[in-house]
């Protein structure tokens, strides 16, 4: 008999230092709307990317930038023991040194500015698009995490209830087992539902911890603060026919579809790039060269044009098809996918939403209080143990249910919202 009362103890003295984590924390008591507002002016990641965006949004302008001009000048050093000797022979007034001037300009040839500047303008739209695809998945993480925390607690809140109300007919209990009134077996039994629900609620303020690290690790928050969502769960509200209408809207805002049709074109454009590659560009400019050609001052055009007898850029061109190709069947994948991921969200929706419609409150208010009622008839030992227990596991599991149900609604919800890129499901 010891054994086990020390027992329960060393579980009652764990449980509860764990209960008390949150009391020495610093509470900060947020809604959902905050925490979105949080998660978008603090996330590391969200900033980093935004630069990245920038960064890419400023090589468009270096796209439309020339190609700057070559000085190329060639002229005397050292003659007749004298350095850089221009001028003109003072005795026979014929010229003296030389030098070489020309500037050259280099022209592209095929459009090839032109195709660099549309690779440099889809590429800083790809950013944006990856920028966008990352909001959207931190987003629901974030908004997950939040309604999960929310259940978390209220199932905890139920299980402390519980806990509190068993703890105080198990010290009646104590009594009346030195009395000898009630038998061990039955002491025993009360016991282990106290030391279940000491482990529930262990467990439970665990899942808590792990939820409100990774719900802080989104929202940037560092140090030992616990956040306590303030919403609830509301009702949920489907307004479509059915699911291609969905489709239609998601092929409009899911970044992530929109990101491989942004790179099926990306490889386009590299594909037409590579084959004006092909095509050599041309070098030209003015030159003056003073005292070294067939007159004294020569002024001409060069014109530099490479001849594209062994290298024409057959590999280049040909890698560049494959990879489109590739892109093209990448590009179709998500499409299906995203056509499937729909309808399997919103055919959940349906489902749970039935569900949820059917999960009717005033009756979980009742079972409440009809659990308080069936404790008093035990005490008063209106009803047998095994009555009791039975009753005690069912109101638990009913309750659990209860906040699964209206937690699966929420979830499932965010998951619709998530495939088509906007919130479409409104609340």
């Amino acid at each position: 008999m010891c054994k086990v009362k020390l027992k329960v103890g060393f579980v009652l003295l764990m449980c509860f230092g764990l209960l008390n984590l949150n009391a020495q924390a610093d509470t900060i008591r947020v809604s959902l709307k905050q925490t979105e507002k949080m998660f978008l002016d603090s996330n590391l990641l969200l900033i980093a990317a935004g630069y990245n965006v920038d960064a890419n949004k400023a090589l468009i302008e270096q796209a439309k930038v020339w190609d700057n001009p070559v000085l190329v000048t060639d002229q005397n050093v050292y003659t007749n023991n004298k350095f850089f000797q221009h001028g003109k022979d003072p005795i026979t007034g014929q010229p003296m040194g030389q030098y070489f001037v020309q500037f050259q300009q280099l022209v592209k040839t095929a459009g090839k500015r032109g195709k660099l500047l549309n690779l440099a303008s889809t590429n800083a739209k790809m950013s944006q698009l990856q920028l966008n695809d990352l909001m959207r998945n931190l987003k629901y993480d974030l908004r997950s995490n939040y309604f999960t925390l929310m259940q978390l607690i209220k199932n905890k809140q139920i299980a402390q209830q519980s806990y509190q109300q068993l703890t105080v007919l198990f010290k009646g209990m104590t009594g009346q087992f030195n009395a000898g009134n009630i038998s061990q077996k039955e002491y025993l039994r009360i016991q282990s539902l106290l030391v279940s629900l000491e482990k529930e609620i262990a467990d439970l303020t665990t899942q808590i911890s792990d939820t409100e690290n990774s719900l802080k690790t989104t929202l940037q928050i560092k140090g030992n603060v616990f956040l306590l969502p303030t919403d609830d769960f509301v009702s949920v509200k489907v307004g479509f026919s059915g699911d291609q209408e969905i489709v239609a809207i998601a092929k409009q805002n899911n970044p992530y579809y929109e990101l491989q049709k942004m790179q099926l074109l990306y490889q386009q454009q590299i594909l037409s790039y590579q084959k004006a590659l092909a095509v050599p560009d041309i070098t030209f400019g003015p030159e003056y060269d003073h005292n070294s050609n067939y007159i004294p001052h020569y002024v001409g055009l060069g014109i530099t044009l490479p001849v594209p007898v062994f290298n024409r850029n057959k590999g280049n061109i040909k890698s560049a098809d494959y990879t489109v190709k590739q892109q093209q069947a990448i590009a179709q994948n998500a499409d299906i996918e995203l056509q499937n991921n729909i309808s399997n969200a919103y055919s959940k929706l349906l489902v749970v939403l039935k569900v949820a419609n059917n999960d009717e409150q005033t009756f979980y208010n009742k079972y409440t209080e009809m659990f308080n009622n069936v404790l008093t008839s035990y005490e008063h030992k209106q009803i047998s143990l095994l009555e009791f227990m039975d009753f005690f596991d069912t109101y638990k599991d009913v309750q659990n249910q209860h906040f699964q149900s209206k937690l699966n609604l929420q979830l499932v919800s965010e998951e619709l919202n998530y495939h088509a890129g906007m919130d479409i499901i409104k609340k």
